[in-house]
């Protein structure tokens, strides 16, 4: 057991069904849910108690189940929606298999992942009707039942299995209660993001999201008064891991509306606690600093956060109150950070600390159902993903002189394998424990500091190694950039660090008038004022990892949707814009 991790009490619970219900009987009366509904140009507001979530889990599951699906593959993919994490646990606390898919997949890959995993069921929402209609036309997979989100034509929907389902509870059904759960077996696919290779199947159980959400509740601080946003999307595991999280802490939870509206969507529901990635958290920080620049104001801040800092060592907190009309940017109740997925830059996480937003980021992924390591409010390390999970053991696997080497874990939450992929899973399962193909090294105290990928890593000829991830949260504190990717580009036999730098030409007049000509933006005087910073970025770097092709774009980076650059790709189109130079 890691100390560090164990804060507060928790129970463990087998399966994610025991541990909804109990969360159920806890918080029946309290608002799980916040829905809005816009209709003929009226907003209202719909309040879902815990309670009602309970029933119309029990209910869509109990009409599945008699309709002979009750040890089928149940896939779903949408927006995130209460139909969407309605079925999510219906389908899990069934005895079912949840697959869960990109929304964002094309048909050709959606039909594989169907295919591949053999779901014999489809819950979908609106925006893929079209796909569903020449998925049934054509017959190329397994599906059996569709089941619509909202209201669609010929096909069955979620609220009417929801009351065909209720209707059969109150006849004193209870075959979703008696329905026993294996934790030990596969209950959840997951297809990974693939930004590297193909996707793969990764096969959980029970046990594997249970044990997870034990060691979140013994390290993290959530209160049933909070208010959660689910902005990032349900079928990756960092999402649907973190809002079981936050419903076995009682708390509600509301749906983002779009990327640009997450400024607006946490003042409108005063949200305090959310789970997000570092390219939302570093575009956020970056907006505050561009609005007090304008206002003349961007000095002014950096001390009084200076001094916010100072105060806060010798036991003093005034931090809500001083910087409330920078928090009212952010809703103004705005409590709690949590970041995944990649890397967050030092500089913003401690920053956002600084304004009295407690942010921490966490270390996992798909295969560890996914949470490996976080931080928590008592244990924060600038550069580090924070310590081991309370039930789980790491090690640095053949360190170098550095003590750098790959990331390996051993725990309840390491997945069962990749579906029918033997030989993949013999790669990272060895010996019990899980290679997880990232590189990083430990501390005395147990705090991980990750490098990067394995496989992103640029081996120069000299045998020196370059992490593109290290390079990247450099270049992102330009304050003009809005994303950032460093790759090697080959030449000869030898790579030559490249980074493509990606700006928005507005963002950057309105920070930079000066900037500016008749035809927008003078791109040779921002060239040149790009070259120069990174010169500065350079002059602090051993000369092996000197950043010397530029490449300035506009365009963004090709992204998974939980906003990972597909490195590879975007590598190839960098390569051509290159060669075109």
């Amino acid at each position: 057991m890691n100390d560090r991790s164990m804060l507060y009490p928790a129970v463990e619970y087998n399966d994610i069904k025991q541990l909804m219900q109990a969360t159920v009987d806890t918080y029946k009366d309290r608002i799980a849910f916040t829905l809005k509904h816009a209709s003929e140009g009226k907003v209202t507001y719909e309040s879902v108690t815990y309670g009602q979530f309970g029933l119309d889990i029990r209910a869509l599951g109990t009409a599945l189940i008699r309709r002979g699906y009750g040890e089928k593959r149940f896939a779903i993919i949408g927006k995130n929606s209460y139909p969407w994490i309605t079925g999510y646990f219906a389908g899990l606390n069934s005895g079912m298999v949840t697959v869960p898919l990109d929304k964002g997949l094309p048909p050709e890959e959606i039909d594989s992942c169907l295919i591949r995993s053999r779901s014999d069921i489809l819950l979908f929402d609106p925006e893929h009707s079209e796909y569903v209609k020449s998925l049934e036309k054509e017959r190329k997979t397994g599906v059996s039942l569709l089941i619509a989100m909202e209201p669609c034509e010929n096909y069955i929907t979620f609220a009417e299995l929801i009351a065909e389902g209720r209707n059969m509870i109150e006849q004193g059904d209870r075959i979703f209660d008696e329905t026993e759960i294996r934790p030990d077996v596969m209950s959840l696919i997951l297809f990974t993001s693939g930004t590297t290779s193909a996707s793969k199947a990764v096969m959980l159980s029970h046990r594997n999201l249970a044990s997870n959400i034990y060691a979140l509740n013994c390290c993290e601080e959530v209160f049933p008064s909070d208010v959660n946003i689910a902005f990032l999307p349900f079928h990756h595991t960092f999402s649907s891991t973190g809002i079981t999280f936050i419903l076995s802490k009682g708390a509600s939870n509301v749906f983002c509306d779009g990327l640009k509206y997450i400024a607006q969507n946490l003042k409108e529901y005063q949200v305090s606690v959310f789970i997000c990635v570092p390219l939302i958290i570093e575009a956020m920080y970056k907006k505050i600093f561009q609005q007090a620049k304008k206002q003349g104001k961007d000095v002014l801040l950096r001390r009084m956060m200076k001094l916010s800092s100072a105060l806060l060592k010798v036991g003093i907190d005034v931090r809500r109150k001083l910087f409330h009309s920078v928090l009212e940017q952010l809703g103004g109740k705005i409590r709690f950070v949590i970041s995944g997925a990649a890397a967050i830059s030092p500089e913003v996480a401690k920053g956002f600390n600084d304004l009295g937003i407690l942010t921490i980021q966490g270390y996992g992924l798909t295969e560890t159902a996914p949470v490996l390591t976080a931080e928590n409010a008592k244990n924060i390390r600038i550069g580090s993903v924070g310590v081991p999970m309370c039930n789980v053991e790491l090690k640095i696997h053949e360190p170098d002189e550095s003590g750098i080497g790959e990331v390996i874990a051993k725990g309840p939450n390491v997945m069962l394998g990749y579906y029918e992929n033997p030989e993949e899973s013999e790669k990272v399962l060895r010996d019990g424990w899980f290679f997880t193909g990232d590189l990083g090294s430990i501390d005395k105290d147990g705090f991980l500091f990750l490098c990067g990928r394995k496989k992103n890593v640029i081996v120069l000829k000299n045998g020196k190694n370059v992490y593109p991830e290290e390079l990247e949260i450099l270049l992102n504190r330009l304050p003009y950039l809005e994303e950032t990717m460093v790759f090697g580009w080959e030449k000869g036999n030898d790579y030559v660090i490249s980074a493509k730098l990606v700006y928005r030409e507005e963002t950057v007049l309105e920070s930079y008038p000066d900037m500016a000509v008749a035809q927008g933006l003078n791109k040779e005087k921002f060239q040149a004022m790009v070259q120069k910073d990174v010169d500065g970025i350079n002059a602090v770097l051993p000369t092996y990892k000197h950043i010397k092709r530029l490449v300035l774009n506009d365009e963004p980076t090709v992204k998974t949707t939980t906003a990972k650059i597909k490195r590879f790709e975007e590598i190839r189109r960098m390569e051509d814009q290159i060669r075109r130079q």
